[in-house]
């Protein structure tokens, strides 16, 4: 790959923006690793475990319900007035819609380090977001130091202004541009992708070492080629148990390493925890299960561990860019967008009824609240909040009957 010229790359430097993010064909050619395998964001995704953790981070964030909420003084509630609250929740443009952005927003984000949406602006109001794919931007500077969005499409480039960029980047180190996992863990992928094209080979072989034949003479060119024309006749799986006829005193000897050798599937397991440290994500919620995982036995346990170490960094960045860029400074002192991570336990009913039960009890859920959370119709006298009233003082016992009864919550 071409390197930018000394001057370019010292202004690139001290505006602090990634060679990855100014030339459009980095990720084709990012390089040859040590194990002899291109990576890039199309190579790696070959490999199960990376498909499997991308898909994981990505669905799961793109299928919580995301909100926009308006702050009251009886508390908060939905803004689901606002066009705002469509665009994000429901359909960010005419033709996605919203689970669908937000995977390649967050897909995005877990290869290329920044994920980056045209705003969609009619009449200075804010209508849609598209998704830009980052295959086909380019970030250049001009001769002022500003910062300029070039976006290739249908074989046309155009200029996206930098008012009109969301961008919302990965892990930084710079507070600005997000660094990617393809470029800093290309050793890590290079070396997966060298054991799972050793494994296919060894397969493709018949599960037989690499084999050299022995004669005790010279033999004519087109006789090595007749012979070979033989060899691959049986060779491969598909022809295993055909036999090879040895002529003229031939011998066979292996010149390679059998796969026990190799530790040819101790690679590819240990590939996976490597591949797994990268993307945050634990190897048993991939199917990887050789090794029990210390996030507890239960799902709950797991889906809450899996939520504060995985998603929540996640949730958190995307939750802040709404509000500061999609949001003008006066809304922002009114609204806030905010995911519902209470869908990540639906799953466990048992858990469900309890968390229920102690909201109702103790008076900071209503039932009506309850019935929205689980998809059911508001019930009538449910928006009374109530809690239980039989805990007396204990030097009252014997003297002092007290009934359960409803207690309005203030303002109600």
């Amino acid at each position: 790959m071409k390197k930018p010229g000394r001057i370019k790359a010292a202004l690139l430097d001290w505006l602090g923006i990634p060679i990855s993010l100014t030339d459009s064909t980095f990720w084709s050619q990012i390089g040859t690793t040590a194990a002899g395998q291109t990576i890039n964001d199309t190579t790696i995704l070959k490999l199960s475990t990376v498909w499997a953790c991308s898909r994981l981070v990505a669905e799961t964030i793109a299928t919580l319900p995301l909100g926009l909420f308006e702050r009251t003084t009886k508390g908060r509630k939905s803004a689901n007035q606002l066009a705002l609250y469509n665009i994000i929740h429901n359909r960010p443009n005419v033709d996605s819609v919203a689970a669908v952005f937000w995977e390649s927003m967050v897909a995005a984000m877990l290869l290329r380090g920044n994920a980056f949406a045209e705003k969609l602006v009619v009449g200075g109001r804010l209508v849609g977001l598209v998704f830009l794919n980052p295959t086909y931007l380019t970030i250049q500077t001009d001769s002022n130091y500003n910062v300029k969005y070039l976006y290739t499409e249908k074989g046309k480039q155009r200029e996206i202004l930098a008012a009109r960029i969301f961008h919302i980047p990965g892990f930084t180190t710079n507070g600005q541009w997000g660094l990617s996992v393809v470029a800093y863990g290309a050793g890590v992928f290079g070396s997966a992708l060298a054991a799972d094209t050793a494994a296919n080979s060894t397969f493709e072989k018949g599960l037989s070492p690499t084999i050299a034949f022995k004669v005790d003479r010279i033999i004519k060119p087109e006789q090595r080629e007749d012979f070979r024309t033989a060899m691959a006749a049986i060779s491969g799986a598909v022809n295993a148990g055909k036999s090879a006829v040895l002529e003229q005193g031939m011998d066979v000897t292996t010149i390679g390493i059998n796969p026990k050798d190799a530790q040819l599937l101790e690679s590819r397991a240990f590939s996976v925890e490597e591949i797994c440290r990268w993307f945050r994500v634990p190897p048993h919620m991939v199917g990887h299960s050789e090794k029990s995982t210390s996030w507890g036995t239960g799902i709950e346990q797991q889906m809450i561990g899996f939520l504060q170490f995985t998603l929540r960094p996640w949730l958190t960045r995307i939750e802040q860019h709404i509000n500061s860029d999609l949001l003008t400074p006066v809304e922002q002192m009114r609204y806030y967008a905010e995911f519902n991570i209470e869908g990540l336990l639906r799953g466990d009913s048992t858990a469900r009824k309890e968390f229920y039960a102690s909201a109702l009890q103790n008076g900071w859920m209503n039932r009506n609240q309850v019935a929205a959370m689980e998809n059911q119709p508001a019930l009538e006298g449910g928006d009374i909040y109530t809690v239980q009233s039989n805990l007396i003082p204990i030097d009252q016992l014997g003297k002092t009957e007290v009934k359960n009864e409803i207690i309005p919550a203030p303002g109600i």
